[in-house]
């Protein structure tokens, strides 16, 4: 992400209660004594930040653009709609869309109304949008109509058992059954929207996990969500989490009216707390108004929209970036640009030095979190000579856990957890909870699956995804070490590092390479820049060549995929 967060302070703002609103202006599509006692609600924090700086241009997609008032205003009009529709409190609805204003307006709506948005992968088909309608228990549906083929074939499945019963299209020409126009249902909503009563738990379901396994819901309360995952509203202002919810209304309209491009699809967690992390600063957000990621697209809108801060995930992102500009020198005018952020995957130190020749003036910001544990912690990283992904400071919140036990002595590894404001656990799936979700000396810490050493002074480095991790005769082997390797070799447009099973060592290194176009794979050159920059053990065994490297559409490594395509491989030879 394109910035990070300082630790919260858990013991002092666990503690404290809500205080009253007296100064602010209130939003009027609320009654005002509502204003009175806002929450940490997402749609309260929000309202507090669209009555200071209404006017401000709030979303940019394309020709779509909302100020802070405009998207207020139409996220009201459609919470009230729902609520007309049936929708309560503590419902889940469900958004399958592309980036636009309606993904937003639907977010928003719901947390108005106290419904839990649920994320929708929209490359789903429809066995697989069948388990989440059901296992999710989506009340409604959000969905656009380029997929309702997919949609379709999915309600038909599920044969109206638990399937979401309200229905609305974006677009037109979607022929499902008892689907509504999203449009003119938002219209007949009312301006105004009487509250029941928003809450600092009210819940959003972020979905999770669907390229190495079935989705599961990760349930935020949402108080926990801003804190642990969107910095508390202090991470643009130099200053940790607000205490109360109205300190928003005393700091946003202090600071500057920022730009922020999150170039990963809003149905990706990370880009989608970066768009709440820049709205709850006043700040405009702008999205990719195309499905696919196009390198030159990119920076056509980081130009014609005034980008100061780009977030990508990881090299699939960055490096099309990268080349695009040493392509084609002096395109595009840049020099707004301040922040190139990341988060999500490894961002290469060799493509960090590539992008501070092209954009010297740029801050190059390495993000790292989860799902389940929010934004955990980041910062430059050094662009050479550093060990592991990245370090964290010591912080009250983090641990290393092993053997169910934390860990404290300096050089001890184990798996990164995170205390103090977390989700409550997987929705409906109680086993995989206590998994990932687990009580230690009384105290409740989510497990991030990532490995991670304690330094000499106390602080965490972060090795690489525990899951993921290579046994190969006896030594552990993080891919995404390998992987970083691997992109310094001339040629390799992408790379995923897998380990096969061996009869002698247990697991053997594999890479799936894919080349740039034209070039061919040289496995002399290949071994000689791998050992220039790994242990000997750590150096890929073999390599199989693909077409294309199958990611998630916000970049994310599918490294069940690369196993099967490596073992078949192995398999066909």
């Amino acid at each position: 992400m394109a910035a990070t967060c300082r630790a919260p302070n858990i013991a002092a703002s666990q503690g404290r209660h809500r205080a009253c609103l007296q100064t602010i202006p209130i939003v009027p599509n609320r009654p005002a004594d509502a204003a009175m006692s806002r929450t940490f609600n997402l749609a309260d924090l929000f309202e507090i930040v669209a009555g200071v700086v209404p006017d401000r241009t709030a979303f940019v997609c394309g020709a779509q653009r909302l100020s802070f008032r405009e998207l207020d205003r139409r996220a009201t009009r459609l919470a009230s709609a729902l609520r007309a529709q049936g929708v309560r409190r503590g419902d889940h609805v469900g958004i399958q869309l592309h980036n636009s204003a309606a993904y937003l307006e639907s977010f928003i709506a719901c947390c108005k109304i106290g419904a839990a948005p649920v994320n929708i992968n929209y490359r789903y088909v429809a066995a697989e949008l069948d388990h989440l309608y059901r296992t999710l228990d989506l009340r409604g549906l959000v969905f656009g109509a380029e997929f309702a083929a997919e949609v379709g074939k999915a309600l038909a499945l599920a044969g109206g058992a638990k399937a979401p019963a309200l229905r609305l299209c974006v677009g037109a020409g979607a022929a499902v059954d008892g689907a509504q126009d999203y449009e003119a249902l938002l219209e007949r909503g009312s301006p105004a929207l009487d509250d029941a009563g928003r809450a600092d738990d009210d819940l959003y379901i972020l979905c999770t996990g669907g390229t190495t396994g079935l989705p599961k819901g990760v349930m935020w309360p949402h108080k926990s969500l801003f804190m642990a995952a969107l910095g508390g509203g202090g991470i643009y202002f130099g200053r940790g989490p607000v205490e109360r919810p109205e300190e928003l209304a005393e700091i946003v309209p202090q600071g500057p009216a920022l730009a922020y491009f999150a170039a990963a699809p809003m149905m990706h967690g990370a880009a989608m707390w970066a768009t709440l992390i820049s709205l709850l600063a006043g700040h405009c957000v702008v999205v990719n108004d195309q499905p696919r990621f196009d390198a030159a697209h990119v920076w056509d809108l980081v130009e014609r929209d005034g980008v100061d801060i780009l977030s990508v995930v990881g090299d699939a992102m960055a490096q099309p970036l990268v080349q695009a500009l040493e392509a084609e020198p002096g395109r595009w005018n840049l020099q707004r640009l301040r922040v190139f952020g990341n988060g999500g995957a490894v961002l290469s130190r060799h493509l960090q030095q590539r992008l501070k020749a092209l954009l010297p003036q740029i801050a190059i910001n390495n993000g790292m979190g989860s799902s389940e544990a929010g934004l955990v912690g980041g910062g430059q990283k050094a662009l050479a000579g550093s060990e592991g992904l990245i370090h964290i400071p010591a912080r009250p919140d983090l641990a290393i856990v092993e053997g169910g036990v934390i860990v404290d002595a300096p050089g001890a590894e184990g798996v990164l957890a995170r205390s103090g404001y977390t989700p409550i656990g997987y929705y409906g799936d109680a086993a995989t909870s206590a998994e990932t979700f687990v009580r230690i000396d009384g105290r409740l810490w989510v497990l991030t699956g990532d490995r991670a050493r304690i330094d000499a002074d106390g602080g965490l480095i972060v090795l690489g995804r525990g899951s993921q991790c290579i046994n190969t005769g006896g030594e552990k082997v993080f891919p995404e070490e390998v992987e970083e390797a691997v992109r310094c070799c001339a040629g390799v447009a992408d790379v995923l590092v897998v380990g096969l099973p061996d009869e002698r060592w247990g697991q053997r290194v594999a890479a799936v390479v894919q080349m740039d176009p034209g070039r061919d794979f040289d496995a002399a050159e290949f071994d000689r820049v791998c050992r220039a920059h790994l242990s000997g053990y750590k150096v890929p065994r073999a390599v199989y060549l693909t077409d294309e490297v199958r990611r998630s559409p916000a970049g994310k490594a599918d490294y069940a995929w690369a196993r099967r395509y490596a073992t078949q491989a192995v398999a066909s030879a």
